[in-house]
């Protein structure tokens, strides 16, 4: 019996990946007679030739569909329209530019033969990466897995299959802050992940740079904690601390040799130091009220100007 396999590729700017992906993907599932891939690319606000490129592919194969997204709404809206639009028996996410392997799909719809609802890929090892940009991955996998309540798994990708039943789960968490790694942990069920080496981009340049991935993180780490809240308590607690402990230095020390200045060297302690810690304070506290703010106004993750 045939299965359906939804592939969903958010596309940014990828017009020299489109076909060379579709051939590849068909090249891995050849051996698979038994699934029938189908297709969905996002284009995500591209300014190149992308959607021309996934159009004179739909011409050639009607398993071929695309979103066309009004403008870009980044790669977390991608992945959600893809589920939410297509129907079929399971699911795939991967990254247009090839560096998620089409060759690992056979053992990743093997383990979902096997019983599990998800099969994931995550990477062993950042080669080719700039090596301040892997550090800050690592660090930020490591402290995702300390305050997160989710499963994060080190070096994860987008990359995995999934059944009906998990897609159905993430698209439950509608969400308009989305952090998919996040999700995909927090939602639960029998899961797995495929370890593989690095593989770099076929064409093109990544949209992903260094502050977008910073970015990125602090979203995934206020989406899904609240450890920032609590180490801002803490901080306070200890500046409290602290400045109780100065103020009775400065005291004991203006009883012993005097002060020439009486009052001066204390008022600007306090002040220096509550000043910056409710500042610091206040810019935490922000970023989960403007997470906040953009949830209540309920707008639509994403827009398309064409589904077809």
């Amino acid at each position: 019996m045939t299965q359906t396999l939804a592939i969903i590729i958010p596309c940014h700017n990828e017009e020299e990946n489109i076909a060379v992906f579709y051939h590849a993907v068909q090249k891995a599932l050849a051996p698979l007679p038994a699934y029938q891939p189908l297709f969905w690319y996002i284009n995500d606000g591209s300014t190149d030739h992308t959607l021309m490129a996934i159009q004179q592919l739909q011409q050639a194969d009607k398993d071929v569909h695309y979103i066309d997204f009004s403008r870009g709404f980044g790669k977390e809206a991608g992945m959600y329209a893809g589920l939410q639009n297509a129907k079929a028996d399971l699911y795939v996410i991967m990254d247009a530019d090839l560096q998620d392997p089409p060759e690992m799909l056979p053992e990743m719809l093997a383990g979902i033969a096997d019983g599990y609802e998800m099969v994931g890929a995550a990477r062993v090892d950042r080669t080719g990466e700039p090596i301040l940009r892997s550090f800050f991955s690592n660090l930020f996998y490591k402290l995702m897995k300390r305050i997160s309540q989710a499963d994060i798994v080190p070096g994860a990708r987008d990359f995995r299959v999934m059944t009906p039943r998990y897609v159905d789960a993430v698209l439950s968490l509608s969400e308009h802050n989305r952090f998919s790694k996040g999700i995909f942990g927090w939602i639960g069920f029998k899961s797995k992940y495929l370890p593989y080496k690095n593989v770099e981009r076929q064409y093109g340049q990544t949209s992903w740079s260094f502050t977008n991935l910073f970015k990125y993180s602090l979203d995934g780490i206020i989406d899904f904690s609240d450890a920032p809240l609590t180490f801002v308590s803490w901080v306070g607690l200890f500046s409290f601390v602290t400045a109780g402990l100065a103020l009775l230095f400065i005291v004991i020390r203006a009883l012993i040799y005097g002060d020439p200045t009486p009052g001066w060297p204390s008022l600007v302690s306090i002040f220096l130091m509550f000043g910056g810690l409710q500042l610091f304070a206040l810019g935490i506290l922000g970023r989960y009220i403007g997470k906040i703010y953009i949830e209540v106004k309920n707008r639509p993750i994403y827009i398309a100007k064409e589904i077809k």
